[in-house]
This record gives structure tokens, sequence and C-alpha cells, in this order.
């Protein structure tokens, strides 16, 4: 037993805190694949090279995260980050010994001394970073995958484009249409009955890139309304290189939209939430059908176009 020291059990318990440095955990399955393993293999470019795995001190034996500033230790030197100390309730999970408040100063001297490649590294990305710096920048690295922009399910699927492209057509049988001009009609029994559900998803391939139009059925507070709006399968950089209008009308009216499609960067249900598309009020739609107003039949036609 260490001088001072007490024993005490092990308890886990959920928490999240880092207070020195805003960094989201890294995702462990990414962490232990090929990105991690290659972006190892590249020596940094001043400090202490990636290849002698000096890095791994910096991992915590609880979590397999990286450590930041608190590093704490136990009195035999036993280490692990500041989140998991609050986990594992003060107790040292290696020797059970109690923590304490002891820093592991040289050790943060070391993630100091450490330049690191980007763990994409494998898909783009050159910079290499302080290692405390490092995070920040792969939680908007441009060369991280995307998640799959499919909003019917919660699909966890992530990937470059034309994983993704693949994954739509094949996994939730999108429709693929090329061209820059569209128009879809969209048809609905018991309009009615308005669900937070996605209804459609079709991908388009027009200036050699992919863009997805969504077409949602939600209440807008109270009311029942339908959205149409598109999203760019890139970067927002690249999306605001093109525009789209979308219309729909019936009976000698039409409802027009202009606006700039967004990244798959961004939820749909985000884009949804600032009603960044086409809104029809369920009546006004209805009145766009025609008929005796029993049964959804809209007409959506639309354009993309790159900005000069």
């Amino acid at each position: 037993m260490a001088p001072g020291g007490g024993t005490c059990k092990e308890v886990f318990e959920s928490h999240s805190a880092f207070p020195d440095f805003e960094i989201v955990p890294a995702n462990m399955e990414l962490r232990n694949s090929q990105f991690s393993k290659v972006a190892a293999g590249v020596g940094g470019k001043n400090g202490i090279s990636s290849t002698n795995h000096v890095h791994d001190l910096l991992d915590c034996p609880v979590c397999m995260n990286s450590m930041y500033p608190p590093i704490y230790q136990c009195p035999n030197g036993h280490t692990l980050c500041s989140n998991c100390k609050a986990r594992v309730h003060n107790c040292c999970p290696t020797c059970r010994q109690e923590l304490g408040n002891i820093r592991c100063l040289a050790l943060e001297k070391v993630g100091e001394s450490l330049e690191l490649p980007c763990i994409y590294h494998v898909l783009g990305c050159n910079d290499i970073f302080p290692y405390y710096s490092k995070h920040k920048h792969e939680q908007n690295c441009r060369f991280r995958p995307y998640s799959c922009p499919y909003a019917g399910a919660d699909c966890a699927v992530t990937g470059d484009i034309p994983l993704l492209i693949v994954h739509l057509r094949d996994h939730h049988k999108v429709d693929m249409h090329d061209g820059c001009t569209f128009n879809h009609r969209y048809v609905k029994s018991n309009p009615h009955e308005v669900e937070n559900a996605t209804w459609m998803l079709t991908v388009f391939n027009c200036f050699g890139r992919q863009f997805c139009l969504h077409f949602e059925a939600f209440h807008l507070g109270t009311s029942p309304v339908y959205m149409a709006f598109l999203r760019f399968m890139g970067d927002e950089t690249d999306a605001k290189k093109f525009s789209y209008s979308l219309e729909v009308g019936g009976s000698g009216r039409r409802l027009m939209w202009q606006g700039i499609p967004r990244s798959i960067r961004d939820g749909h249900k985000k884009i949804r939430d600032s009603q960044d598309g086409l809104i029809i009020h369920r009546n006004l739609a209805l009145f766009f059908s025609g008929g005796d107003r029993q049964e959804l039949k809209l007409r959506v036609a639309g354009r993309i176009w790159r900005e000069q």
C-alpha cells in the first residue's frame, strides 16, 4: 500500500466533463481503425515522432480516449483522465488506491511536445498539429467522414461521398437521377394524417456533384405542413457555389422558393427546424391538389444551377 493511501471499491457511473478543454471524446471505432494505424506511422513535424508511440502514454486506461489536462495519477503513478476520475469515484482502477488530486505534470508536458497527423490523414488531410489542438481540428476537418443523409431511420453509416451514394442506392433504395431539373409528384391518400416522418429522398447527379431532395410532413407548432428542401453532398464551402429553386402550384396559383443547398454536414432535422426550404401548409397543399381535397397530389418542380 502506498504511504497515506487507502483502498476503495471500483464504482462506475455516467459522467461527462473536460474542465480545461472543450474536447469531444474520440470515436473508438475510428481510433482503432486503419485511419489511426496509418496516421500513427507518420512522423511529427518538429516534436517527438509519433512512430515511437509516446502518444500511447496519453491514452486513458479506462475509456481509452486521449487524455488532456488536468491528467491525474494515483500515488503509485497510474494515470487517468479527469472524466474517468469522476466516474471511478476517486479510486484508481489499476491498484485501487485513493487517487486524491495529484496532477501528472510530466505527462502533460509530454503532450505539449508532441505533434501528430490528423486522424483523417488516410482520407486526404496532410496537416500536422500539436497534440492539444489536434482533436479540435478533427472535429471540423473537411476530410472527416460524412454521415448518411437518409432521414427516414437512425442510420449510423459514415463514409466518403462515393460510399454513401452506393449505400443510399443499395440499402435505402433511394431513387437516383441525372440532371439539374426535376418534376416530382407526391401523392398521399389520407393527407389529414400528418406524421413527423420523412416521405421521400431523391438523389440528383448534377454538375458532377450529388444533391439530396427531401420532402417531409410534420407539424410546425400545431399546424400540419409539408416541406421540400435540397442538401448538398459535400462541405458548406462547396454548397455555396450552387443555388436551387422549388415551385409548387395548382388551380392557377404558384408558390416558389429559392435558396442555397445546405451541406449534409447539417442534419435534416436542423434544416427542417430552421425552416430553410419550401414550406406548404396543409390547407394550401390540398387547394393545390384540386378535386375534393381528400387526396394530396402535389407536383414539385425544381432546378439546380451553379453560381458564377
